[in-house]
């Protein structure tokens, strides 16, 4: 196992004991121990993720009071799942517990970049600017902060990306999707979300401007 996840070990040993093994009738191979707590954590995990990003969601409304911005929040979900999913693959691992709770970590992350760019974009549209002003000039001033909170975090785990040995099984695939989530995310988020916010706003503003008309 060393060097290696879970993971990717029984799926190796099950292929060659398929190809190799015949039992007889009423034999069977079951796969217990460790794996078989890995599959269990797995099902509580798929139940686990969908109901915090609904929960995020509910959060995010109570906040914003507006569900149009908190999907626009929410786009930082996909955008850390395409690195996180990314980085498993050039890395040559599977995706297991470790990385699944390291897919929840990175949604915080990514949405709480999306929170501080919305929030001042609604700040800024609230003194009367022009849209275009408004996302231009919130996305170089709250450059820097995402980016520290991005990098802080990478740093912070690049010791655990580059593990070897005993518990590196755990400690690997967890920094590979944080690290490949927040790579991606914080980059598509800084041109994906301003992009997402103009179209959204425009468009409400269209409509606005032609019931306005209409009365």
């Amino acid at each position: 196992m060393e060097g290696r996840d879970l993971g990717s070990f029984v799926a190796d040993a099950q292929r060659k004991i398929t190809g190799t093994v015949k039992f007889p009738p009423g034999y069977y191979m079951d796969w217990g121990g460790q794996f078989e707590n890995q599959r269990r954590a797995m099902h509580t995990l798929s139940i686990i993720i969908p109901l915090t990003v609904i929960l995020i969601l509910a959060l995010l409304y109570t906040e914003f009071k507006s569900l149009r911005h908190s999907f626009l929040i929410l786009t930082g979900v996909p955008l850390s799942i395409i690195g996180g999913l990314f980085a498993l693959f050039f890395s040559g691992q599977n995706l297991s517990v470790p990385a699944a709770v390291g897919f929840l970590a990175v949604f915080g992350v990514a949405m709480l970049n999306g929170v501080v760019l919305v929030a001042y974009f609604r700040q800024l549209q609230g003194e009367g600017r022009p849209l275009d002003e408004v996302v231009r000039r919130g996305c170089l001033l709250r450059l820097r902060p995402i980016l520290i909170t991005a990098m802080v975090a990478i740093l912070g785990l690049f010791p655990l990306l580059l593990a070897r040995g005993v518990g590196a099984e755990v400690q690997r695939p967890l920094a590979t999707v944080v690290v490949g989530g927040l790579f991606t995310s914080t980059l598509l988020t800084l041109f994906v979300l301003p992009g997402l916010y103009l179209i959204s706003e425009s468009f409400v503003q269209s409509r606005e401007r032609e019931r306005i008309k209409k009365n």
